[in-house]
């Protein structure tokens, strides 16, 4: 093997004055080294035990890196930091996104404004409307107690004292005052003034309490508090937008209209109500009239016609040639639907409707998932295990979800990746709060079903805790009147016990027990006996929950309400009052003192909400009382703790209001110029350790043409190869990286001039404020002024080339965080 030479100029690579068109890579090179290609020290094979693959590489003195120190400093170098920040904010489907022109995102935008106005209009149509159609989520200072946290926008969070007449400094006429506690001292406002200013606090948690009230004298931690809460909106709202986009973006023929749907519509017994007419009119237009599958929830309480919708839309898409899957959370729920579609679609013999679940044996669901394959099944009606690797559908159109709140995390990301590329129809009494929060926004369709049937009357709700002769009378009282009786339990070791109880109180009354861990074909019978009025009182936990439609149950009794969430027992409640006799539901609590602040409030809340078709205000109560958690993830339930939810919402409305102005237009990565004379040498050792020099950065010149996340799967797999690249390496891949940034930050020119770096960017003043409100670090964010079309930062002094780079590059990462805020066409 031929001696190694010093290669004192090996680099000339892209001298960051960059042109407009990449150098050519032989430029990086000196040619006549015959080294570079394919030559390899003699020791490399005596390291590879411990390297596992890795070549050792120098540090910038020339020693070798030991693993253990390779590994620290891989962990802290400022590339690895940038790249955990890409990971953790903009994820893989940034690299994904389809790309847009500025044109039709203008179309898309719009849309989007529009989709928002028509969800809040049709869904807050009772809530205050202020200036700029903006919905108002302030407070009415009279209908705060003392004691309660409230938010002012300008000053931050306190306890309200309570209103009392007082004498202004300029008057001597008393006016009412709004007295609040903050935690320096009390403050009192004009009552005017504080229904312009007051919002309720409420923290998405179970504490309820703020971690600590503002202070008086000092609104600045107010202020970031507010700026967390604005950025982590934005990221939220771009989110919702790509999200919307996307579906926007998918594309199926409208099913035809046909007289055959009017057919099927006429044999509907009942007399709609004008709630369920509008709600068919949604879906079938969004069916026959749209280009972009239809993702509906209807929202409306249990008996007031939802499935009527649910079955008008399976036909519309059945008669078309495509399969209908009906997708619910109970065996229980899925054996009802079958018999509700099987007996509906009886009179169309050419229309085949299948149910697969585990009371079916082996054989059985075998030739069903067969029948599905082959598309000799119309209509699929089943639990989870429709969504599972083993079901293959021939033609899917629709796919109708009961009640989704009851399905788990991975079911629920299931049925998202259906959204994509068939109609979703969801249907729910009490929508879970992410579902609930889409159609607030408008980002989802939604259509209430808020009047009851003509036939239903309101459930009495009686709320006490428990006594034996309570829960008897009120049995006692069904029983005579020749009804049946709900008796739920939250658990199934307290079954038995209860039981006992009642067999005891009524020794002649058939009584059974039903519960999910039971055989399916004993469920199964107990269910039809009790159906069929054979059991007349049936003691079970939740999994009566959906769907189990019997009219002569009137009276349901729930123990230990306190475990219950709010929507599980407003759903439970809905299992009596199906018929038009009245119906009662007993509510029992062990002792009010050992209830949560939280229990209490929802037992409240489900007090309030007795009248019939309260499900949907309900579930809003829930999110208020349950929090945010489900909805966006742990890490912004703290942002949205930080203002409370009331002004969190209204500052989403305004934000989604203004949504074009939060955008941020990339310039293309070879226009980019980077005017800073910098040429690292890399060293001759680590060149030889290279298996194709050249091709290496052609690659990562290509990847970082690509964008951020090719180029950090670039690094990522050249440090897996190689180990940590030494410091010249390092500063040739920041230039790399500084390019892609201010690329995607539509910065098109970075320079330097003595003390001060100035780049040339067409972003608008409230895109730079919005950035630099994100950003962590004080030193960047008070260095950086917006001025015009540049954004200039004054250094304290002029640093040498290698270290400007490196400020350059922290710098830009910590505006490029941001971007997960902003709309990026």
């Amino acid at each position: 093997m031929g001696s190694l030479h010093p290669v004192p100029q090996v680099w000339t690579p892209l001298l960051l004055k960059f042109s407009s068109s990449s150098p050519s890579i032989w430029t990086l090179f000196t040619v006549n080294r015959p080294f570079l290609y394919k030559q390899r020290y003699p020791l490399l094979t005596t390291m590879a035990v411990y390297t596992q693959g890795r070549l050792p590489v120098s540090s910038p003195n020339g020693h070798k890196l030991a693993p253990k120190r390779e590994k620290m400093e891989l962990e802290t170098d400022a590339i690895s930091i940038l790249h955990e920040k890409i990971r953790r904010d903009h994820g893989k489907r940034e690299a994904t996104r389809p790309a847009m022109d500025s044109q039709e995102a203008d179309m898309y935008i719009q849309l989007v404004k529009e989709q928002q106005q028509r969800g809040l209009q049709k869904l807050k149509g009772d809530r205050e409307c202020k200036e700029g159609g903006v919905f108002s989520y302030k407070v009415d200072p009279y209908t705060l107690r003392s004691g309660d946290y409230v938010v002012h926008k300008k000053v931050g969070v306190g306890r309200f004292v309570g209103i009392k007449f007082d004498v202004s400094r300029t008057s001597t006429e008393p006016i009412e005052y709004v007295f609040i506690e903050y935690a320096d001292g009390m403050a009192k406002l004009p009552v005017k003034q504080a229904t312009r200013m007051l919002y309720r606090y409420n923290l998405p948690n179970e504490t309820k309490k703020p971690r600590t009230l503002s202070k008086l004298s000092d609104t600045s931690a107010w202020e970031r508090r507010k700026t967390k809460g604005k950025v982590a909106i934005q990221k939220m709202v771009v989110d919702l937008m790509e999200l919307y986009l996307h579906r926007l973006k998918q594309k199926r023929p409208p099913y035809p209209r046909s007289p055959a749907m009017a057919e099927f519509a006429s044999q509907f017994p009942y007399e709609p109500t004008p709630d369920q007419k509008q709600a068919f009119i949604d879906v079938e237009k969004d069916l026959t009239d749209q280009e972009t599958p239809m993702d509906r929830l209807i929202c409306g309480d249990v008996g007031f016609g939802k499935t009527e919708v649910a079955l008008r839309a399976i036909f519309c898409v059945v008669s078309a040639g495509k399969q209908a899957m009906v997708l619910a959370p109970t065996i229980v729920l899925a054996k009802q639907h079958f018999d509700v579609i099987s007996d509906r679609f009886s009179k169309y013999p050419s229309i085949k409707v299948g149910l697969l679940s585990r009371f079916q044996g082996k054989a059985e669901k075998e030739e069903h998932l067969n029948m599905i394959k082959k598309g000799d099944l119309d209509i699929i009606v089943g639990t989870h295990s429709l969504l599972g690797n083993r079901v293959v559908y021939n033609n899917l159109g629709l796919l109708v979800v009961d009640e989704e709140q009851r399905f788990g995390v991975k079911q629920k990301e299931k049925i998202a990746s259906f959204k994509t590329s068939v109609d979703v129809l969801t249907l729910s009494a009490t929508p879970i709060p992410r579902t609930l929060y889409l159609a607030l926004t408008g980002f989802r369709d939604a259509s209430l079903i808020s009047t009851p049937p003509p036939e239903r009357v309101p459930i009495k709700t009686h709320l006490s805790a428990f006594g034996k002769e309570k829960v008897i009378a009120a049995i006692r009282y069904e029983l005579d009147r020749g009804g049946q009786v709900f008796y739920v339990l939250p658990l199934i070791k307290g079954l038995e016990e209860v039981m006992d109880f009642l067999k005891q109180s009524f020794p002649d009354v058939d009584i059974a027990i039903a519960h999910g861990k039971q055989y399916s074909k004993q469920l199964e019978e107990t269910m039809e006996k009790f159906a069929q009025g054979e059991i007349k009182i049936l003691i079970c936990t939740n999994i009566v929950e959906s769907g189990l439609d019997i009219q002569n149950a009137n009276t349901i009794i729930i123990q230990d309400v306190q475990q219950f969430g709010l929507a599980q027992l407003y759903q439970l409640r809905g299992r009596v009052g199906r018929a038009d006799r009245e119906a009662y539901a007993y509510l029992l609590y062990p002792d009010k003192s050992l209830l949560s602040d939280q229990a209490l409030e929802r037992l409240a809340a489900l007090e309030e909400c007795r009248e019939l078709g309260q499900g949907f205000q309900l579930a809003e109560r829930d999110m208020g009382i349950r929090g945010f958690g489900t909805i966006f993830g742990e890490q912004q339930t703290g942002d949205v703790g930080n203002v409370g939810i009331d002004l969190f919402f209204e500052m989403l409305f305004e934000s989604l209001s203004k949504v074009e102005e939060h955008r941020v237009v990339s310039v293309p990565y070879q226009s980019v110029e980077i005017d800073i004379n910098i040429n690292p040498h890399l060293p001759s050792e680590y060149i030889n350790y290279l298996e194709n020099p050249i091709k290496i950065i052609n690659d990562a010149e290509k990847a970082a043409e690509k964008d951020i996340w090719s180029l950090m799967q670039f690094t990522e797999n050249l440090r897996r190869q190689y180990g940590k690249e030494p410091y010249s390496m390092e500063i040739l891949l920041k230039k790399l990286y500084v390019r892609r940034m201010a690329a995607d930050l539509g910065i098109s020119r970075i320079y330097a001039s003595g003390k001060m770096v100035g780049m040339e960017t067409s972003m608008s003043k409230r895109v730079f404020k919005l950035m630099t409100d994100s950003m962590i670090s004080d030193v960047h964010r008070n260095s950086l002024i917006f001025d015009g079309d540049q954004i200039r930062a004054e250094l304290l002094l002029e640093l040498p080339r290698e270290q400007l780079l490196n400020w350059i590059f922290q710098c830009l990462a910590e505006l490029h965080a941001s971007l997960p805020a902003l709309i990026k066409y």
